[in-house]
């Protein structure tokens, strides 16, 4: 079953990709977007190519637990995408995401423009990845 994970920002959206057997996540890109609908797009667009089954979308949560805003943006655009595509959405807690993106950026020497495009796909692979990981030691117990 693939899966895609999704960074959700205002101006651009990071999207990631499950392997076919749902064990390792690898980034698909940056995509600047115009608003929620046009992420919403893109995102089904790219769900359908890649025959996507699950979508799991970052939920920015405050460093509290609480949720603001933002948190209230994801729920409703993960609403959108399950009505325009008939998949169903998870949401995940991605606090942190965007600093340990960050953090292997600078440990992998990436800087400047490069580092703008890619964070937000790292950020998507990390939120998927630990997505996936939590779900396999869920089916271990």
């Amino acid at each position: 079953m693939r899966i895609m994970g999704v960074d959700f920002g205002e101006a651009r959206m990071g999207l990631a990709l499950s392997d076919p057997t749902g064990f390792l996540a690898g980034g698909i890109g940056t995509f600047k977007v115009t608003g929620i609908k046009n992420a919403t797009d893109i995102v089904c667009e790219k769900a359908k190519e890649n025959e996507v089954e699950l979508i799991v979308i970052g939920l920015p949560k405050n460093m509290n637990g609480t949720e603001g805003d933002r948190a209230a943006r994801s729920r409703k655009f993960a609403a959108m995408i399950e009505e325009k595509s008939g998949i169903k959405t998870e949401l995940c807690d991605e606090r942190r995401t965007t600093i340990l993106a960050a953090g292997y950026m600078t440990e992998t020497g990436t800087f400047g423009k490069k580092r703008k495009e890619a964070i937000d796909t790292l950020s998507a692979q990390i939120i998927l990845q630990s997505y996936l990981d939590r779900r396999k030691n869920l089916s271990t117990l």
